[in-house]
């Protein structure tokens, strides 16, 4: 089982693809240090890639310390992944811009966006509005 989704997207590469989404799962906390990463022929399979292309996005997530290689055990969460502010400010843009083309495709206002993005962060933070007064 892969404990991330990927969207295929045509122009980007397998490759990149498999590293962003595992990244963003770690990032958002999907995935925390020491929890165990899917192995090559995992990830081969269960995407349906290369194992070439599984094991370049192994190696590269652990030569940047976002995974690390434990004898014995296998490929897990790096301890120490705390994400910088460029790398959650990457994440978040790249969302953002998902957004943005999903709401024009649909004919919706900037302030519909806003809207929404208001309403959907009052539901998740529970009884505190967006500035973070309570109500």
């Amino acid at each position: 089982m892969i404990p991330f989704r990927l969207a295929f997207e045509p122009g980007v590469s397998l490759y990149e693809q498999v590293v962003y989404a595992a990244k963003k799962a770690i990032i958002s906390g999907q995935m925390r240090p020491g929890d165990p990463f899917p192995s090559v022929r995992v990830l081969s399979k269960s995407l349906r890639i290369n194992p070439n292309t599984a094991h370049k996005v192994v190696m590269h997530l652990v030569a940047q310390g976002v995974l690390e290689v434990r004898s014995g055990i296998g490929t897990v969460v790096a301890g120490r992944t705390s994400s910088t502010a460029a790398e959650r400010s990457n994440l978040l843009k790249r969302e953002l811009e998902q957004l943005v083309v999903e709401a024009k495709k649909l004919g919706l206002s900037v302030d519909d966006v806003t809207t929404a993005v208001n309403e959907h962060w009052e539901r998740l933070d529970g009884n505190k509005k967006c500035d973070g007064s309570k109500q």
